[in-house]
Protein backbone atom coordinates (compact mmCIF):
# COMPACT_ATOMS: atom_id res chain seq x y z
CA UNK A 1 0.00 0.00 0.00
CA UNK A 2 1.09 3.58 -0.65
CA UNK A 3 0.10 6.55 1.49
CA UNK A 4 0.43 10.25 0.72
CA UNK A 5 2.17 12.76 2.96
CA UNK A 6 -1.06 13.64 4.75
CA UNK A 7 -0.58 10.28 6.53
CA UNK A 8 1.82 12.04 8.93
CA UNK A 9 -0.71 14.61 10.12
CA UNK A 10 -1.49 14.03 13.77
CA UNK A 11 0.64 10.87 14.00
CA UNK A 12 3.38 10.32 16.60
CA UNK A 13 6.82 10.27 14.99
CA UNK A 14 10.15 9.54 16.67
CA UNK A 15 13.49 10.72 15.24
CA UNK A 16 16.64 9.34 16.84
CA UNK A 17 19.59 11.66 16.44
CA UNK A 18 16.94 14.34 16.20
CA UNK A 19 19.19 17.27 17.10
CA UNK A 20 21.79 16.33 14.51
CA UNK A 21 22.15 17.48 10.93
CA UNK A 22 19.70 15.28 9.05
CA UNK A 23 17.54 14.57 12.10
CA UNK A 24 16.78 18.23 12.77
CA UNK A 25 16.09 18.89 9.09
CA UNK A 26 13.64 15.98 9.09
CA UNK A 27 12.08 17.23 12.32
CA UNK A 28 11.35 20.61 10.74
CA UNK A 29 9.70 18.84 7.81
CA UNK A 30 7.67 16.57 10.11
CA UNK A 31 6.35 19.56 12.06
CA UNK A 32 5.32 21.17 8.77
CA UNK A 33 3.44 17.96 7.90
CA UNK A 34 1.54 18.13 11.19
CA UNK A 35 3.19 15.16 12.92
CA UNK A 36 3.51 14.87 16.69
CA UNK A 37 7.29 14.87 16.83
CA UNK A 38 9.54 13.35 19.49
CA UNK A 39 13.30 13.75 19.22
CA UNK A 40 15.84 11.53 20.95
CA UNK A 41 19.48 12.57 21.10
CA UNK A 42 22.31 11.68 23.46
CA UNK A 43 23.98 15.02 22.68
CA UNK A 44 27.44 13.45 22.65
CA UNK A 45 29.69 16.45 22.03
CA UNK A 46 31.59 15.20 18.99
CA UNK A 47 28.58 13.75 17.14
CA UNK A 48 26.92 16.96 15.96
CA UNK A 49 23.79 17.40 18.05
CA UNK A 50 23.05 21.10 18.45
CA UNK A 51 20.09 22.73 20.17
CA UNK A 52 20.30 25.57 17.66
CA UNK A 53 19.39 23.09 14.91
CA UNK A 54 15.81 22.91 16.16
CA UNK A 55 15.43 26.57 17.11
CA UNK A 56 12.57 27.15 14.59
CA UNK A 57 10.49 24.31 16.10
CA UNK A 58 11.74 24.09 19.69
CA UNK A 59 8.30 24.65 21.19
CA UNK A 60 6.59 22.22 18.80
CA UNK A 61 8.57 19.07 19.54
CA UNK A 62 9.24 16.90 22.57
CA UNK A 63 12.91 16.18 23.24
CA UNK A 64 14.47 13.35 25.22
CA UNK A 65 18.17 13.76 25.93
CA UNK A 66 19.10 10.14 26.48
CA UNK A 67 21.41 7.46 25.11
CA UNK A 68 20.01 4.62 23.01
CA UNK A 69 22.39 2.25 24.78
CA UNK A 70 20.00 2.67 27.75
CA UNK A 71 17.46 -0.03 26.88
CA UNK A 72 15.00 0.81 29.65
CA UNK A 73 14.73 4.46 28.69
CA UNK A 74 14.47 3.62 25.00
CA UNK A 75 11.72 1.09 25.65
CA UNK A 76 9.54 3.80 27.13
CA UNK A 77 10.25 6.28 24.36
CA UNK A 78 9.30 3.96 21.46
CA UNK A 79 5.86 3.16 22.87
CA UNK A 80 3.08 4.51 20.65
CA UNK A 81 5.36 5.88 17.93
CA UNK A 82 3.86 5.10 14.52
CA UNK A 83 6.92 6.12 12.49
CA UNK A 84 10.52 5.86 13.71
CA UNK A 85 13.40 7.38 11.81
CA UNK A 86 16.62 5.89 13.18
CA UNK A 87 19.30 8.46 12.32
CA UNK A 88 21.36 8.34 15.52
CA UNK A 89 24.86 6.97 15.25
CA UNK A 90 28.57 7.55 15.08
CA UNK A 91 29.47 8.48 11.50
CA UNK A 92 33.17 9.31 11.63
CA UNK A 93 35.21 6.69 9.80
CA UNK A 94 38.45 7.88 11.37
CA UNK A 95 37.03 7.92 14.90
CA UNK A 96 35.72 4.39 14.43
CA UNK A 97 39.27 3.19 13.89
CA UNK A 98 40.56 5.06 16.95
CA UNK A 99 37.65 4.13 19.25
CA UNK A 100 36.13 0.92 17.84
CA UNK A 101 34.27 -0.05 21.01
CA UNK A 102 32.51 3.31 21.13
CA UNK A 103 31.47 2.86 17.52
CA UNK A 104 30.24 -0.66 18.29
CA UNK A 105 28.09 0.59 21.15
CA UNK A 106 26.67 3.64 19.43
CA UNK A 107 25.90 1.93 16.12
CA UNK A 108 25.24 -1.72 17.00
CA UNK A 109 24.08 -1.89 20.61
CA UNK A 110 21.83 1.13 20.12
CA UNK A 111 20.26 -0.37 17.00
CA UNK A 112 19.74 -3.76 18.63
CA UNK A 113 18.08 -1.99 21.54
CA UNK A 114 15.77 -0.15 19.17
CA UNK A 115 14.51 -3.16 17.22
CA UNK A 116 14.20 -5.23 20.40
CA UNK A 117 12.28 -2.45 22.14
CA UNK A 118 9.97 -2.23 19.14
CA UNK A 119 9.50 -6.01 19.09
CA UNK A 120 8.36 -5.95 22.71
CA UNK A 121 6.60 -2.61 23.01
CA UNK A 122 5.71 -1.36 19.52
CA UNK A 123 5.73 -4.12 16.87
CA UNK A 124 3.54 -2.11 14.47
CA UNK A 125 5.96 0.81 14.12
CA UNK A 126 7.22 1.71 10.66
CA UNK A 127 11.00 2.24 10.74
CA UNK A 128 13.62 3.70 8.42
CA UNK A 129 17.31 3.29 9.20
CA UNK A 130 19.96 5.50 7.61
CA UNK A 131 23.07 3.54 6.72
CA UNK A 132 26.03 4.52 4.55
CA UNK A 133 27.69 3.86 1.21
CA UNK A 134 30.75 2.93 3.27
CA UNK A 135 29.39 -0.61 3.73
CA UNK A 136 30.42 -1.39 0.14
CA UNK A 137 34.08 -0.63 0.74
CA UNK A 138 36.10 0.01 -2.41
CA UNK A 139 33.74 -0.22 -5.41
CA UNK A 140 34.37 -3.06 -7.83
CA UNK A 141 31.94 -1.63 -10.43
CA UNK A 142 30.31 1.77 -10.93
CA UNK A 143 27.65 2.89 -10.40
CA UNK A 144 27.26 0.79 -7.27
CA UNK A 145 24.02 -1.20 -7.09
CA UNK A 146 22.53 -2.71 -3.96
CA UNK A 147 23.69 -6.15 -5.12
CA UNK A 148 27.34 -5.04 -5.00
CA UNK A 149 29.42 -7.03 -2.47
CA UNK A 150 29.63 -5.46 0.97
CA UNK A 151 33.27 -5.35 2.10
CA UNK A 152 33.70 -2.44 4.56
CA UNK A 153 37.21 -1.14 5.03
CA UNK A 154 36.73 0.49 8.41
CA UNK A 155 35.06 -0.28 11.74
CA UNK A 156 32.25 2.17 11.08
CA UNK A 157 31.30 0.42 7.85
CA UNK A 158 31.23 -2.97 9.59
CA UNK A 159 29.06 -1.72 12.44
CA UNK A 160 26.65 0.13 10.15
CA UNK A 161 26.31 -3.05 8.08
CA UNK A 162 25.60 -5.09 11.21
CA UNK A 163 22.96 -2.54 12.21
CA UNK A 164 21.33 -2.94 8.79
CA UNK A 165 21.08 -6.68 9.38
CA UNK A 166 19.44 -6.21 12.78
CA UNK A 167 16.68 -4.23 11.08
CA UNK A 168 16.30 -6.72 8.26
CA UNK A 169 16.32 -9.72 10.61
CA UNK A 170 13.64 -8.28 12.87
CA UNK A 171 11.56 -7.46 9.81
CA UNK A 172 11.86 -11.01 8.52
CA UNK A 173 11.40 -12.87 11.81
CA UNK A 174 9.16 -10.56 13.85
CA UNK A 175 7.54 -8.37 11.15
CA UNK A 176 9.01 -5.22 12.69
CA UNK A 177 8.75 -3.18 9.49
CA UNK A 178 12.10 -1.66 8.53
CA UNK A 179 13.65 -0.05 5.48
CA UNK A 180 17.37 0.65 5.12
CA UNK A 181 18.59 3.64 3.11
CA UNK A 182 22.29 3.81 2.26
CA UNK A 183 23.17 7.49 2.15
CA UNK A 184 26.00 8.99 0.18
CA UNK A 185 27.53 12.46 0.71
CA UNK A 186 24.73 14.48 2.31
CA UNK A 187 25.30 18.20 2.80
CA UNK A 188 23.32 21.33 3.60
CA UNK A 189 22.35 23.65 6.46
CA UNK A 190 22.99 22.30 10.00
CA UNK A 191 25.80 20.00 8.89
CA UNK A 192 28.29 19.64 11.76
CA UNK A 193 31.27 21.82 10.85
CA UNK A 194 32.66 22.67 14.28
CA UNK A 195 35.17 19.83 14.18
CA UNK A 196 36.86 17.88 11.40
CA UNK A 197 35.52 14.45 12.37
CA UNK A 198 32.60 13.88 10.03
CA UNK A 199 33.73 13.92 6.44
CA UNK A 200 35.38 16.18 3.93
CA UNK A 201 32.32 18.32 3.13
CA UNK A 202 32.17 19.73 6.65
CA UNK A 203 35.93 20.25 6.66
CA UNK A 204 35.86 22.07 3.33
CA UNK A 205 32.92 24.26 4.35
CA UNK A 206 34.48 25.24 7.66
CA UNK A 207 37.75 26.20 5.98
CA UNK A 208 35.89 28.13 3.31
CA UNK A 209 33.75 30.03 5.82
CA UNK A 210 36.77 30.73 8.03
CA UNK A 211 38.82 32.12 5.14
CA UNK A 212 41.33 29.27 5.33
CA UNK A 213 42.84 27.32 2.46
CA UNK A 214 41.21 24.01 1.58
CA UNK A 215 43.52 21.01 1.37
CA UNK A 216 42.51 18.31 -1.12
CA UNK A 217 44.18 14.96 -0.58
CA UNK A 218 45.91 13.31 -3.53
CA UNK A 219 45.17 14.50 -7.05
CA UNK A 220 41.62 15.63 -6.27
CA UNK A 221 40.15 13.35 -8.92
CA UNK A 222 38.21 11.11 -6.52
CA UNK A 223 34.63 11.02 -7.85
CA UNK A 224 31.63 11.34 -5.55
CA UNK A 225 27.88 11.86 -5.72
CA UNK A 226 26.15 14.38 -3.46
CA UNK A 227 22.66 14.81 -2.03
CA UNK A 228 21.32 18.05 -0.60
CA UNK A 229 19.71 17.44 2.79
CA UNK A 230 16.18 18.39 1.66
CA UNK A 231 16.33 15.66 -0.97
CA UNK A 232 17.41 13.14 1.68
CA UNK A 233 14.58 14.26 3.94
CA UNK A 234 12.14 13.68 1.09
CA UNK A 235 13.53 10.17 0.63
CA UNK A 236 12.95 9.46 4.32
CA UNK A 237 9.41 10.79 4.12
CA UNK A 238 8.63 8.55 1.16
CA UNK A 239 10.27 5.42 2.57
CA UNK A 240 7.81 5.30 5.49
CA UNK A 241 4.83 5.74 3.17
CA UNK A 242 5.56 2.85 0.77
CA UNK A 243 4.92 -0.62 2.11
CA UNK A 244 7.02 -2.04 -0.75
CA UNK A 245 10.13 -0.55 0.88
CA UNK A 246 9.98 -2.61 4.05
CA UNK A 247 12.48 -5.42 4.32
CA UNK A 248 14.72 -3.92 1.65
CA UNK A 249 17.94 -1.93 1.31
CA UNK A 250 18.12 1.02 -1.07
CA UNK A 251 20.85 3.37 -2.25
CA UNK A 252 20.37 7.10 -2.47
CA UNK A 253 22.44 9.04 -4.95
CA UNK A 254 22.45 11.64 -7.68
CA UNK A 255 22.55 11.70 -11.47
CA UNK A 256 25.42 14.21 -11.22
CA UNK A 257 28.92 13.24 -10.14
CA UNK A 258 31.86 15.47 -9.28
CA UNK A 259 35.46 14.89 -8.43
CA UNK A 260 36.71 16.70 -5.33
CA UNK A 261 38.46 19.32 -7.40
CA UNK A 262 35.15 20.06 -9.18
CA UNK A 263 33.44 20.30 -5.80
CA UNK A 264 35.88 22.94 -4.54
CA UNK A 265 35.80 24.78 -7.86
CA UNK A 266 31.99 24.93 -7.57
CA UNK A 267 32.43 26.43 -4.10
CA UNK A 268 34.81 28.96 -5.64
CA UNK A 269 32.07 30.21 -7.98
CA UNK A 270 30.01 31.15 -4.92
CA UNK A 271 32.54 32.61 -2.48
CA UNK A 272 36.22 33.40 -2.10
CA UNK A 273 38.15 30.21 -1.52
CA UNK A 274 41.68 29.00 -2.12
CA UNK A 275 42.87 25.43 -2.25
CA UNK A 276 45.87 23.24 -2.88
CA UNK A 277 46.53 19.56 -3.47
CA UNK A 278 48.39 17.85 -0.61
CA UNK A 279 49.67 14.30 -0.12
CA UNK A 280 47.23 11.78 1.32
CA UNK A 281 47.85 11.28 5.08
CA UNK A 282 48.67 7.63 5.69
CA UNK A 283 45.75 7.04 8.10
CA UNK A 284 43.26 8.60 5.67
CA UNK A 285 44.59 6.67 2.70
CA UNK A 286 44.03 3.37 4.50
CA UNK A 287 40.26 3.93 4.63
CA UNK A 288 39.77 5.83 1.37
CA UNK A 289 37.46 4.00 -1.05
CA UNK A 290 38.49 5.77 -4.26
CA UNK A 291 35.70 6.69 -6.67
CA UNK A 292 32.11 6.11 -5.59
CA UNK A 293 28.69 6.88 -7.03
CA UNK A 294 25.55 4.88 -6.44
CA UNK A 295 22.69 3.59 -8.54
CA UNK A 296 19.50 4.78 -6.83
CA UNK A 297 17.10 3.53 -9.53
CA UNK A 298 15.60 0.81 -7.30
CA UNK A 299 14.40 3.37 -4.73
CA UNK A 300 13.23 5.68 -7.49
CA UNK A 301 11.17 2.93 -9.10
CA UNK A 302 9.38 2.13 -5.83
CA UNK A 303 8.81 5.68 -4.55
CA UNK A 304 9.29 8.05 -7.49
CA UNK A 305 12.08 9.83 -5.59
CA UNK A 306 14.46 11.97 -7.59
CA UNK A 307 16.96 14.51 -6.25
CA UNK A 308 15.85 18.06 -7.03
CA UNK A 309 18.73 20.27 -5.87
CA UNK A 310 21.95 20.31 -7.89
CA UNK A 311 25.32 20.86 -6.27
CA UNK A 312 25.74 24.53 -7.06
CA UNK A 313 22.23 25.44 -5.85
CA UNK A 314 22.67 23.32 -2.73
CA UNK A 315 26.04 24.84 -1.88
CA UNK A 316 24.60 28.33 -2.35
CA UNK A 317 21.78 27.54 0.11
CA UNK A 318 24.27 26.01 2.54
CA UNK A 319 26.68 28.95 2.48
CA UNK A 320 23.82 31.42 2.92
CA UNK A 321 22.61 29.52 5.98
CA UNK A 322 26.00 29.46 7.69
CA UNK A 323 26.68 33.08 6.86
CA UNK A 324 23.43 33.97 8.65
CA UNK A 325 24.08 31.65 11.62
CA UNK A 326 27.86 31.82 12.02
CA UNK A 327 27.78 32.12 15.81
CA UNK A 328 25.91 28.82 16.16
CA UNK A 329 28.19 26.71 14.01
CA UNK A 330 31.68 28.16 13.67
CA UNK A 331 32.56 28.51 17.35
CA UNK A 332 34.03 25.57 19.30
Amino acid sequence: MVYDESWYSGRPVLITGGLGFIGSSLAIRMVALGAKVTLLDAMIKEFGGNWKNIEPIREQVHVFQDDMRNFQALSQIVKGQEAIFHLAGQVSHGDSMLEPLTDLGVNCVSTMNLVEACRIHNPNARIVYTSTRQVYGTPQTLPVKEEHPVLPIDVNGINKLAAEYYHLLYHQVYDVKSTVLRLTNTYGPRLQIQNDRQGFIGVFLKRCLSGREIHIFGDGMQVRDFNYVDDVVQALVLAILHDQCFGHVFNLGSPDRYDLLNFVQTLATLTDVTYQLVPFPADKKLIDIGDYYGDYSAFSEVTGWQPQINLREGLAKTLAYYQSHRINYLTP
